[in-house]
């Protein structure tokens, strides 16, 4: 008697999907949900300051969409100026998204960006150079300046174990007081100013509309410098040994990757990124480094930047346009009677949610690591 057989589907495997735009929309989910919740609480801000009712919240949500749209790309000249806060916050949240996916935390990405803003400034005064030369010259100067101050933590959290938190928050204000004795107690200070020179126009980059706004072609070498850390990360052996530590150090080891060489390499890619996003602040936008009383707040703010785009470099674009349109839309907040904090509110409310993200995986990870270990 012949038994007929049939090929019944295993209804106890789960069938995971992989298609890529639903993952995609899964990676999305909580960067949205984050910005979409900091808004909502920050609308509440909104209606405290304008005295409205509970009643006239959608007033409010339209009052605040409305002032910072007008406020960030109401008309050509504030868009231009929407660029110069969102070129920085582009060069610093890929700087820190490069740490992030190895695992590290840069909080030196301020103290790598202000020596990347002396290195153009110093490599910019040289007369004599044609742009095709001189420009160049500067981003490479930034590079090794800001890489160079990267690097350290990095050779320390490798070789001795430091912290590289501790040792980056140190070297920040080591960076600034140097920066400082430059500017004001050597050869490059400009005598009865607390400024160096302004740098050749063979340094400047060219400005869309130099007589509306100091935006410059600088963001194009931040788009292209996002999309090349982008390449880097996912398409070459190198952003897999980066990524494969960030993951798991343990079994990157065990994999045969060597973890003290990516964290000091992480560290200097992360540290050169910072530096060109000083050098083109200098070479663009300032065109001379004045002396400092702390450091610019793009490094810090690029760390929110790295975190809603989930460290993914083409993430951060989108993330730079959203922090640097609220940014700008500051002074317009408070001129409609808005406080301008809101948006350091809103910039915080999304760094709470995100960051709840990444204790969840941590803690999950941890209890995961326990069960295999208990058994």
């Amino acid at each position: 008697m012949s038994s007929k057989s049939t090929n019944k589907p295993d209804k106890s495997k789960k069938i995971e999907s992989t298609n890529p735009i639903i993952e995609g929309l899964k990676r999305l989910a909580l960067p949205l949900f984050s910005v979409f919740l900091s808004m909502f609480i920050a609308v509440f801000f909104v209606m405290w300051a304008k005295h409205y009712s509970i009643t006239q919240y959608f007033t409010a949500v339209g009052k605040l969409f409305s002032v910072v749209w007008a406020g960030s790309f109401g008309t050509p000249k504030r868009a231009l100026n929407s660029l110069i806060y969102i070129t920085p916050l582009l060069f610093t949240g890929v700087a820190n998204a490069v740490a992030f996916k190895t695992g590290l935390f840069n909080i030196g990405v301020a103290g790598q960006f202000v020596l990347g803003m002396l290195a153009a400034a110093i490599v910019g005064i040289i007369p004599g150079l044609s742009p095709i030369i001189h420009i160049p010259l500067i981003i490479i100067a930034g590079a090794i300046a800001g890489g160079f101050w990267g690097a350290i933590p990095g050779y320390l959290k490798a070789k001795i174990g430091t912290n590289e938190v501790v040792n980056t928050i140190m070297m920040n204000y080591i960076a600034l007081y140097f920066v400082n004795w430059v500017i004001l107690r050597t050869v490059f200070t400009v005598k009865g100013e607390a400024a160096t020179a302004v740098i050749q126009k063979s340094a400047q980059l060219t400005r869309f509309a130099p007589d509306m706004s100091r935006a410059s072609f600088g963001i194009f070498v931040a788009l292209a410098c996002a999309i090349f850390i982008y390449w880097l990360l996912w398409k070459t052996s190198i952003g897999y040994e980066i990524r494969a530590v960030g993951l798991s150090p343990f079994a990157a080891e065990y994999g045969g990757i060597n973890i003290a060489k990516n964290t000091v390499l992480a560290m200097l890619i992360s540290g050169a990124i910072a530096g060109i996003g000083g050098a083109m602040h200098v070479s663009g936008t300032m065109l001379r480094m004045n002396d400092m009383t702390s450091l610019p707040s793009y490094g810090f703010d690029g760390i929110a930047v790295a975190l809603l785009a989930k460290s993914n470099p083409i993430g951060c674009i989108a993330s730079a346009i959203l922090f640097g349109a609220l940014r700008s839309s500051s002074t317009t907040l408070q001129i409609n009677g808005i406080p301008k904090e809101i948006v350091s509110l809103i910039q915080g409310v999304v760094i709470i949610f995100v960051a709840t993200d990444y204790v969840y995986k941590y803690i999950a990870e941890k209890r995961r690591k326990g069960a295999i270990i208990n058994g």
